[in-house]
């Protein structure tokens, strides 16, 4: 999008609604180019009527006026100012919440593809240069438009020749000004890139602060931030130096005004063609037009800088999900619960080896399934598969003979429940952290699955009990009792579909029968997908798939296995011996 298509879309999508108040705020620019104005020519009569004819009459009016035009000027400045900041706050939580909605609803392949540091740059960076665009930028157009407008009425009433004279610095400002905003809009661009990258590198390092310290990595990490803060250092000072660089141009230019102006307006005093009162308003009127004329020179600054940040704003508002659902989809009718893959090929990235090719199983409905094989078979895809995190490329799945790319994702989604090797929490209580399963959950209810996940040992040892806020990602618990957390949300959810992924690896020993006894709670009568590495875990399973490669290389239960499968009976006969 080029720069006119991008105002009209700020304009269409996000002040288009506040119009109104805009509106208003032109008003009260209007009154400032008047007051402004009024000012200016309030000096002719001034000097002419009470310091050359000594009029004593206007010794109080004229100060009077004075003094209320400055008063209407300074309320009409605030109220304006008030107004666009309002407006302006409006625009950036309307953006922002874009931004969020996006990341919130897009596709987990989109999600993993962009570092979480990227989006939160977005939201803060990004979005308050165009707060920036929004608020000065369409306000200053207007005041400062209008005032100079105004003050250059006053320079022509008092003399044309010297305001046309003065007019002449005016686009040689602007020259100046657009040549600054378009490197503005570049180095901008690559402040926020900057900007993205240490975002980026503040999150790893609290995500991996232990790491950090078991190899004792804590100078090397000051040297990358320091590396960083310093890339971002040199951007943000090259802008700001853009910035300032206006103030010598506009200094210059003005000097050059006011001294021509002189020469000029002395020579038209000395041969009785200019009074000293005209003179007077005049350079009145000019010098009160130098602060809209420097403004509105280097408005084309900000301007590119708002449009740099909308331009790397609005193609992550815009972007599609490819994960969608189709017209009319069908909600789900669970019967059995039978899930089937037939021939599923899939990968991650185009033109590379298959992760998954031609999967065919058939998982029975209110029975245990289990998928075994070594790390990066292509387990965990198969199981991302079935919620819709990722779609197939090609083959299909069905559940209850319902292909699943036929059913809303809604009424696909709120059948199935996940318990994750990664157990993901919020920093919240606990309470709310089980609750998280479905829409207002009673106390009987979130009493009943905590009993049932063992959760009620470790909750009653909390300062504030189920009440306790467990900090980001559960950091206040360990990471048996993340675990259980994690399968009594689950428990609450109650749906017909289990999907488990390692759900016992952070386990410890003395807590993984009470966990298991949850588990199989949990997953009774229910047709249940599951990983594990562990195969205590999925002995009993109705059947096992052993997955290699991406592909199914042999199942049966687990004594059929130890029989037949050459890589099952290696997992199983290893992990006796570990044990």
């Amino acid at each position: 999008m080029n720069k006119i298509e991008i105002l009209k879309r700020l304009y269409k999508d996000y002040t288009h609604k506040f119009i109104y108040k805009i509106s208003l705020s032109i008003f009260f620019s209007l009154i400032i180019a008047a007051s402004t104005s009024a000012i200016a020519w309030l000096l002719d009569p001034a000097i002419k009527k009470i310091f050359i004819e000594k009029d004593t009459s206007l010794i109080l009016i004229i100060p009077a006026a004075i003094v209320a035009a400055f008063t209407f000027k300074g309320i009409s400045l605030y109220m304006a100012k008030t107004i666009m900041i309002k407006v302006a706050q409006e625009v950036r939580k309307i953006l922002q919440l874009d931004i969020m909605t996006y990341a919130i609803n897009a596709d987990t392949e989109e999600i993993n593809k962009k570092h979480s540091g990227k989006f939160i740059s977005h939201i803060t960076f990004d979005v308050d240069r165009i707060k920036i665009l929004v608020s000065t930028v369409i306000l200053n157009i207007f005041k400062d438009s209008l005032t100079l407008i105004g003050l250059l009425g006053v320079m022509f009433y008092q003399n044309w020749r010297l305001a046309l004279f003065a007019i002449i610095m005016i686009p040689l400002a602007s020259i100046a000004a657009r040549s600054l905003g378009k490197r503005m809009g570049k180095v901008s661009t690559q402040t926020q890139e900057r900007a993205g990258t240490l975002t980026s590198y503040l999150l790893e390092v609290f995500k991996n602060h232990k790491i950090i310290k078991i190899f004792q990595k804590e100078n090397y990490e000051i040297s990358r931030a320091e590396n960083f803060i310093n890339l971002l250092k040199e951007k943000i000072t090259k802008s700001d130096i853009i910035l300032v660089r206006a103030s010598p141009i506009m200094e210059t230019l003005t000097g050059i005004m006011i001294a021509g102006l002189i020469f000029y307006s002395g020579n038209l005093i000395m041969s009785d063609d200019l009074d000293i009162n005209n003179f007077f308003s005049f350079l009145a009127a000019m010098m009160l037009a130098y602060q809209p004329v420097r403004s509105l020179a280097t408005l084309n600054i900000a301007i590119n800088d708002g449009i740099a940040a909308a331009k790397r704003i609005l193609p992550v508002i815009d972007k599609k999900n490819s994960i969608v659902e189709k017209l009319n989809s069908n909600e789900l009718k669970l019967n059995k619960g039978n899930i089937i893959f037939k021939d599923v090929k899939f990968n991650y990235i185009k033109n590379e080896n298959r992760v998954l090719d031609s999967i065919n199983l058939n998982i029975n409905g209110g029975e245990m399934t289990a998928l075994v094989g070594h790390s990066g078979a292509g387990k965990s895809t198969i199981l991302n598969l079935i919620p819709r995190f990722y779609d197939a490329d090609s083959g299909y799945i069905t559940i209850d003979d319902q292909s699943i790319y036929d059913l809303k994702i809604s009424s696909l989604r709120s059948n199935i429940s996940l318990v994750n090797q990664e157990t993901t929490l919020f920093d919240d209580t606990v309470k709310n952290n089980i609750a998280y399963a479905i829409e207002n959950p009673n106390d009987e209810e979130i009493t009943e699955v905590t009993k049932l996940s063992y959760c009620d040992e470790f909750i009653k040892k909390l300062p504030q009990g189920i009440d306790t806020v467990i900090g980001e990602n559960g950091v206040r618990l360990s990471g048996g009792e993340k675990q259980r957390l994690s399968i009594a949300r689950a428990m609450l959810k109650k749906s017909k579909i289990i999907l488990l992924d390692e759900a016992t690896s952070s386990l410890d020993a003395e807590t993984e029968t009470k966990i298991q006894e949850a588990i199989n709670y949990l997953t009774k009568n229910r047709t249940t997908l599951v990983i594990a590495h562990r195969l205590s875990t999925i002995i009993n399973s109705n059947k096992i798939y052993v997955v290699d490669n991406g592909k199914i290389i042999d199942e049966g239960n687990h004594e059929t296995l130890l029989k037949d499968s050459i890589i099952y009976k290696n997992f199983y006969e290893k992990q006796i011996k570990k044990n």
